[in-house]
C-alpha cells in the first residue's frame, strides 16, 4: 500500500489532520497580533487549513512543508479558491532538512507532527530558531491521561516515555526559555468526531472500492485502531495545542 494511503482516505473531508475543532484553533488565531505581511510557517502542514486560515485572517506570508502530495494537492486546491497565491507557498520535503533563516518567522508552528523532530520537546526547539524574538509557537501534541496500560504501549508499538502528561508539554516550552501564553485540549466530542469519522471514511471506501486489493489491509488497520481507541485510547491519550512567545 502507498505510504499515504491510509491517511488519505480517512481524512477525507477533514480539513485540520488533527482531533481538535475547527472551533478551537480559530480561538487560537484570534489571540495573534500577526501584522499584515508577516511570515508564518506550518510544519506537517497536512491540508494546510491553518495557513489558509492565518492568511484570511491576517494577511501573512505562509509557508508550509509535508511529504504527503495527496494532501498538498488538496490544500493548493483550497488555497487557490480562498488566498491570493502570492501569500502561499507549499514545500513537498522533509523539515528535517527544511532551510530556512534563522529568527525569519513571527510564528511558527508544528501540530501533530513532533515525531519529525523527534518529540515535544526537540520540536520546540527547532522551531525556536526560525522564530523571531516575541514571535510565537504553537505545538499540538499528545500526552497521558493518566499512566498508559502496558497492552496499549505494546499495541502502539511505543513507551510510556514517547509522551509526557499535559503540565509536562507546558513546563517544556518554559525550560526551552518560552513564554506559555495560552493552551487548549481536545475533549471527548472531539475525539470521538475524529475518530469516528476516520473509521466511516475507511469503512466507506472499501465499500464503495470493492476491487482495490488495498481492501483487506485498508479494513484490518482501522478495526483493530478502532479497538484500540476504545479499549485504552478514549481514556489515556489526550492531545493538547501549546501556544508559547519567544
Amino acid at each position: 500500500m502507498d505510504r499515504f494511503k491510509y491517511s488519505t482516505v480517512s481524512h477525507q473531508g477533514l480539513r485540520y489532520c488533527n482531533p481538535f475543532s475547527a472551533t478551537k484553533v480559530e480561538s487560537i488565531i484570534e489571540l495573534l497580533d500577526l501584522a499584515r505581511g508577516d511570515r508564518v510557517l506550518d510544519v506537517g502542514t497536512g491540508k494546510a487549513e491553518l495557513l489558509i486560515r492565518l492568511i484570511e485572517r491576517y494577511d501573512v506570508e505562509a509557508v508550509g512543508i509535508d511529504m504527503s502530495s495527496p494532501f498538498l494537492q488538496e490544500a493548493h486546491e483550497q488555497a487557490a479558491l480562498r488566498v491570493p497565491p502570492s501569500r502561499f507557498t507549499l514545500l513537498e520535503e522533509d523539515a528535517t532538512t527544511f532551510s530556512g533563516a534563522p529568527e525569519s518567522f513571527q510564528f511558527a508552528s508544528c501540530l501533530g507532527a513532533c515525531h519529525i523532530f523527534g518529540g515535544f520537546r526537540r520540536t520546540l526547539n527547532k522551531l525556536s530558531q526560525f522564530v523571531r524574538p516575541g514571535g510565537y509557537l504553537l505545538v499540538g501534541d499528545g500526552y497521558w491521561k493518566q499512566e498508559p496500560d502496558a497492552a496499549y504501549l505494546q499495541a502502539l508499538e511505543t513507551t510510556a516515555n514517547e509522551l509526557m502528561t499535559h503540565a509536562d508539554n507546558v513546563d517544556a516550552g518554559v525550560v526551552s526559555g518560552l513564554v506559555p501564553l495560552y493552551s487548549a485540549v481536545c475533549c471527548d466530542d472531539e475525539w470521538d468526531r475524529y475518530e469516528w469519522l476516520h473509521l466511516w471514511n475507511v469503512e466507506r471506501y472499501c465499500q464503495q472500492m470493492p476491487t482495490d486489493p488495498d481492501v483487506p489491509a485498508l479494513l484490518k488497520r482501522i478495526r483493530s485502531w478502532r479497538d484500540i481507541y476504545l479499549r485504552w485510547g478514549r481514556a489515556t491519550l489526550g492531545f493538547g495545542l501549546y501556544l508559547f512567545q519567544k
